[in-house]
């Protein structure tokens, strides 16, 4: 990569800087006024802004740190050392103008670093899937492959590449064709299979698990992969003091038609040809506190959501944690298949 992919212009908006965040697959970006270097822009600055409620229309230069940390060109041979003692993803290399002549990058050792995320991994894999239909018909959601292998195994493979080893899926339709397919692998992980006899929707499947999980667990649909770092999730959750996580994608909607906006008297005040809206949606992955298997009501159909409402409504604390819309793959509708077959392909 060239030190351009790491430069972002402050006056550039926030959902140019999460697309390059995203295109430099690096966590932070370099921020430059008239061309010189003048402060960084990390993804954690992009999730507190979002969190506090800021603007997502608004310029870099609103929600960057002005007070980056940088080392002269004189001080290269230290760089890695700094950024080791900073917690910093990377630093820039300046000369005597303040301008980048080069960007040191805490590389593969950092990345290739294995994963201590150990909790138990929950994951819905019991609906009818009548959105695939008529490819459910066949095979049940979690085995329609994406690639030469099915969705399951590719969010059970992510899991384990983040340390986890522990995992529970709550099976139904076409239940006895997932546990031939998982029985039939040798695997590396203990897969538990948690048999629905009727279907008990997203959350009142987690009633079954009462006296197998008490402690904090990750629950994840069977049809969605989230590209993020999921220790990173994990601590946000511990130190935000949530108790429940929700994992949030931003999505990009264009209305098809001219928007009219209309005052109090009636008269139209704006016309917007064709705009476009950021907003943010469930992804459908969670870290759930334990109490919720230990509390929630046997053998009835409910929605995770009408579980998170009912803890809201009794002050606990539900929090949300922000992606960008490219690290959220969905495979719960036929004409998003292709697009993730290609990115996963992309990333293998």
């Amino acid at each position: 990569m060239e030190i351009k992919d790491f430069l972002i212009d402050e006056n550039r908006s926030l959902l140019e800087a999460m697309s390059q965040l995203e295109n430099a697959a690096r966590k932070v970006l370099f921020v430059t006024k008239k061309g010189q270097f003048v402060a960084a822009l990390t993804d954690g600055d992009v999730r507190r802004w979002i969190l506090k409620k800021g603007s997502l229309d608004a310029k870099v230069k609103e929600l960057a740190n002005y007070k980056p940390k940088y080392l002269h060109e004189s001080e290269k041979n230290k760089a890695k050392d700094y950024i080791k003692q900073n917690f910093i993803e990377g630093v820039p290399i300046v000369d005597e103008d303040h301008n980048i002549i080069s960007i040191i990058i805490w590389n593969d050792e950092k990345v290739e670093k294995k994963s201590t995320l150990n909790i138990p991994v929950v994951i819905m894999a019991g609906g009818l899937g009548t959105r695939l239909y008529p490819y459910t018909k066949i095979l049940p959601k979690p085995l329609i492959p994406i690639g030469e292998i099915p969705i399951a195994e590719h969010i059970i493979n992510r899991f384990v590449e983040n340390g986890c080893s522990e995992f529970y899926l709550i099976l139904n339709h076409k239940k006895n064709m997932i546990k031939a397919y998982f029985n039939d692998l040798e695997k590396a992980y203990q897969l538990n299979y948690i048999d629905e006899k009727k279907l008990l929707g997203t959350g009142g499947g987690l009633s079954l698990l009462k006296g197998k999980i008490t402690s904090t667990f990750i629950l994840s649909n069977c049809d969605i992969l989230i590209d993020e770092d999921y220790q990173k999730i994990m601590t946000f959750h511990q130190k935000q003091g949530n108790f429940i996580t929700m994992i949030c994608s931003m999505k990009r909607i264009r209305i098809p038609y001219g928007v009219v906006e209309i005052n109090e008297t009636g008269e139209i005040d704006e016309m917007k040809e064709k705009p476009e809206i950021s907003i943010f949606v469930n992804t459908g992955m969670y870290v759930v506190d334990g109490r919720v298997v230990v509390e929630i009501e046997a053998d009835k159909e409910m929605g995770f959501p009408d579980i998170i409402e009912k803890y809201r409504n009794q002050g606990e604390k539900i929090g949300v944690f922000p992606i960008s819309e490219n690290a959220w793959l969905d495979m719960g509708q036929l004409d998003e298949l292709e697009i993730m077959r290609k990115r996963l392909e992309k990333d293998e």
